[in-house]
């Protein structure tokens, strides 16, 4: 397959797959939403594909260069940024603490993003699928949760 084909499926399957979380939370109605997700799935792994392949040329013709390339640098700070914007979402108000769970789901589509990014497309499909998971699985629990307590509370007035 043609080296740019492959960047070019590397971003968009990684955008499917933020967008999929992102569309689960745009039915829930929470601020970070299809377009968040969508975007920072595809930024990351833009950023991950940039740093692995991006600087290949700037070594090329000097093979003898003691100076060494590390991928893992732009990577990391892919990580600082998200858990950066992820900080931005979360509100204390009336001592209750909001918006943890979008910044947790846009931390881990920004992981996604770069798995795929690195070509790894298994890791991020599984991974879409156990996000997805667990936000439905939790909010099926909560509503469950809700309801029981509502019925014991109309048993006790």
């Amino acid at each position: 397959m043609n080296i740019e084909l492959d960047f070019i499926l590397r971003i968009f399957i990684a955008s499917l797959l933020g967008g999929a979380i992102g569309l689960e939370r745009e039915y829930r109605d929470k601020a970070a939403g299809f377009r968040t997700h969508f975007l920072v799935a595809l930024g990351s792994a833009l950023f991950m594909v940039i740093s692995a392949y991006g600087f290949e040329g700037v070594l090329a013709n000097d093979f003898n260069s003691p100076i060494r390339l590390d991928v893992s640098r732009i990577a990391a700070q892919v990580v600082t940024g998200i858990g950066f914007i992820g900080a931005g979402t979360i509100i204390f108000q009336k001592n209750a603490v909001r918006g943890l769970t979008t910044a947790a789901g846009v931390w881990v589509t920004a992981a996604i993003g770069m798995a795929c990014g690195g070509g790894m497309y298994v890791l991020a499909v599984v991974s879409t699928a156990l996000v997805l998971i667990g936000l439905e699985a939790f909010n099926y629990f909560l509503h469950r949760f809700d309801r029981h307590r509502d019925r014991e509370h109309e048993e006790q007035e």
